[in-house]
């Protein structure tokens, strides 16, 4: 038997799936294909997709989790940030996560701002690519991240699902 177990469930938004191990998200995102998260996850953290158990959204390895993101949607912004999250890279990217997990819901912040709040104000562009590596979609939130204009900027998952979570984040 696994350790690594993945669920998918439906969200206002589609699909999201996690993939977990001891209690520990290491990747989610909306999306129902497991296989378009696995390459997200560092490879050293990385398990063979042959050994990643597919559960039910109910099995207690899961439920935490899928509990989260379902009181994220009822209103409990904070329900994701005290989720254990386990990423890995280079010591700038795992700043801006732990950055980026202390954004609050409904004040998205720049780039130039986030970049700062990882203790590198110069270094928007590694900024950005955190975002764009980010493996940990809701827990890590990385929607609440806009241009210095205001606008967007990209998101893996469609710039709608971006607005949409922004929007609701606002309404409170």
């Amino acid at each position: 038997m696994t350790d690594t177990v993945t669920t998918m469930f439906e969200t206002p938004h589609g699909p999201f799936t996690v993939i977990a191990r001891d209690g520990v998200v290491f990747a989610s995102g909306w999306t129902g294909e497991t296989a378009e998260l696995l390459p997200l996850i560092h490879r050293t953290l990385r398990p063979e997709a042959a050994d990643v158990a597919t559960v039910d959204a109910d099995d207690i390895r899961v439920r935490p989790f899928v509990q989260a993101v379902t009181a994220y949607y009822e209103g409990d912004f904070e329900a994701v940030a005290r989720v254990p999250v386990q990423q890995r890279s280079g010591e700038f990217r795992m700043l801006a996560w732990d950055a980026l997990r202390r954004v609050n819901p409904g004040a998205p912040i720049t780039y130039t701002e986030f970049a700062s709040r990882a203790g590198r104000p110069a270094a928007v562009r590694a900024a950005a690519s955190a975002c764009a590596m980010n493996a940990a979609a809701l827990f890590v939130p990385c929607h609440r991240i806009l241009r210095s204009d205001g606008t967007l900027g990209g998101f893996r998952y469609g710039t709608d699902i971006k607005e949409h979570l922004l929007a609701f984040e606002r309404q409170g």
